[in-house]
């Protein structure tokens, strides 16, 4: 291969540049991507970013990226595969490749009326709007939720959060550990109202919800989860269904492109995490290379929200058999298991608030 091109400047993007030098292509890469921005840290924008404290974290120094010698071409979008080897931009220009990495990654669910909180210009707008607010409604208890509702509470904000389901994060953590998560929003202040959807948001920032209930709001913002970022391949040659459509090892349908990050739909399952983002970049480049699946990740699925002074961490799998290993749920520091239904003994996943030392030595058991 001469040329690579990466759809996707984010994570995933900037890793699979990384990984390819590291596997020793030499030849041309090319970066594209929608923001104007060179790739950044999104973790930082729900917490220290919207408290100030931060402004964007650059995920690679100048020295770094000199050292990729790779052509970025940023503030333009890809809208079409044109063939296997050809992607038409925005700008009305195309650029042709012997090989594609796509890591468009997704995009964020919105409610008209709410911000968002996915870009670096999301957090800017979100940050400025906070400043002369006093009440925020959050849609969505999830992890990026309450990150928002503990920074705003952090700026001392009043904050009430909706979450439709009846108790937060159940298809994450289950039922039980998804509950101790929603008490940290009670322990600091905040107002927790579940198992209620959303009718509509005012243009004043109020929420309307499904029973009739006003919550009142100077903003809002929708946590409400993301959608992979495929539009743009609509009617190509590659097979997408919620997300790019690709084997174990970030392989498609066609052998010369891969697909890695929140895009990239591996053997029926997706993954949203920071961590899987690089896991996956360094094996589908590797496939990529080797023009076949030599290589294939398993998905650990591990996942850190930082909420209200609070670590909480999670990898694996949730069951209905869960055990508090070490702590106390009602102290916010513990370690708790998941175990396999037909084998006990078996750790499938594992939970922690504020245990990380724990977490990490349990972590080895996993199965």
């Amino acid at each position: 291969m001469k040329t690579i091109a990466i759809i996707g400047a984010s994570l995933a993007g900037l890793r699979s540049a990384q990984a390819l030098r590291q596997q020793g292509f030499e030849g041309r890469i090319v970066v594209v991507g929608d923001e104007v921005h060179l790739p950044y840290d999104r973790p930082p924008l729900s917490k220290d970013f919207l408290l100030g404290k931060v402004e964007a974290v650059p995920l690679a120094d100048q020295e770094d990226l000199d050292a990729l010698d790779a052509e970025w071409r940023l503030g333009v979008r890809a809208t079409g595969l044109l063939s296997s080897r050809e992607i038409s931009l925005s700008d009305d220009t195309t650029v042709e490749a012997d090989g594609i990495v796509i890591a468009t990654g997704g995009l964020p669910r919105t409610i008209p009326g709410t911000h968002v909180l996915r870009t670096l210009d999301d957090a800017i707008k979100l940050r400025e709007a906070f400043g002369t607010a006093q009440h925020i409604g959050i849609i969505g208890a999830g992890f990026i939720g309450a990150e928002i509702a503990s920074s705003a509470r952090a700026l001392g904000k009043d904050v009430t959060v909706v979450e439709a389901l009846p108790t937060p994060l159940t298809r994450v953590l289950g039922a039980e550990m998804g509950a101790a998560c929603g008490h940290l929003h009670g322990d600091h202040g905040s107002t927790l109202i579940t198992g209620i959807n959303v009718d509509s948001v005012n243009v004043d920032g109020g929420i309307n919800l499904a029973d009739g209930r006003v919550v009142g709001a100077d903003v809002v913002v929708a946590g409400i989860g993301t959608r992979p970022a495929t539009d743009w391949l609509t009617g190509g040659p590659v097979n997408v269904g919620n997300g790019v459509l690709c084997d174990a090892g970030g392989v498609t349908n066609l052998r010369n492109i891969v697909a890695v990050g929140d895009v990239a739909n591996c053997a029926g399952h997706r993954a949203e995490h920071w961590t899987s983002a690089t896991e996956q970049a360094q094996i589908a480049t590797r496939n990529l290379l080797a023009g076949e699946t030599v290589a294939t990740h398993t998905n650990g699925g591990y996942v850190w929200s930082d909420q209200y002074g609070v670590r909480i961490q999670f990898i694996g799998r949730a069951t209905e058999d869960v055990r508090v290993e070490d702590g106390a749920i009602e102290d916010r520091k513990f370690v708790a298991t998941y175990r396999d239904g037909d084998h006990p003994d078996d750790i499938v996943g594992i939970v922690a608030m504020s245990n990380a030392r724990l977490f990490t030595r349990l972590r080895r058991n996993l199965k």
